[in-house]
């Protein structure tokens, strides 16, 4: 019997069931509740729910989750998707964040990096950007 096929019958395998997009993405805090602020405040997200352990911050059908941990300052791989990377860069620069990478043209479109306040790198691409692959 095939595993995903509790009755024993016959199962063709298509399209149903595969990966469609990211529901959500972890991202390590020291204190989840005191590092939301950076992502409410500097970054528009909403938080929704709310643990000693994790918080859960959304904006725009992406859901973040910062989870509590030792381990923090990694780079999360994560790339917001914006409109302009320079205009996000001149914004977050104006509220003090600190970038590891200027707005640069990379293979997917324009891209920046930043850090959150634990030290976590985040990154931002422009939407439909032309990247040095394209």
């Amino acid at each position: 019997m095939p595993l995903g096929d509790p009755k024993g019958g016959h199962f063709v395998y298509g399209e149903r069931g595969l990966p469609k997009n990211i529901v959500s993405a972890y991202i390590p805090s020291r204190d989840p509740e005191k590092a939301s602020r950076f992502y409410v405040e500097i970054l528009g997200m909403a938080a929704t729910h709310s643990s000693p352990d994790a918080v859960v911050l959304t904006r725009e059908g992406m859901r973040l989750v910062l989870k509590k941990s030792d381990v923090v300052g990694v780079d999360t791989g994560i790339v917001f998707g914006v409109d302009s990377p320079f205009d996000l860069h001149r914004r977050l620069v104006d509220e003090g964040v600190v970038f590891t990478r200027e707005p640069t043209r990379g293979p997917i479109g324009v891209q920046t990096s930043f850090r959150d306040d634990d030290g976590n790198v985040l990154h931002a691409s422009d939407i439909g950007g032309q990247g040095i692959w394209d």
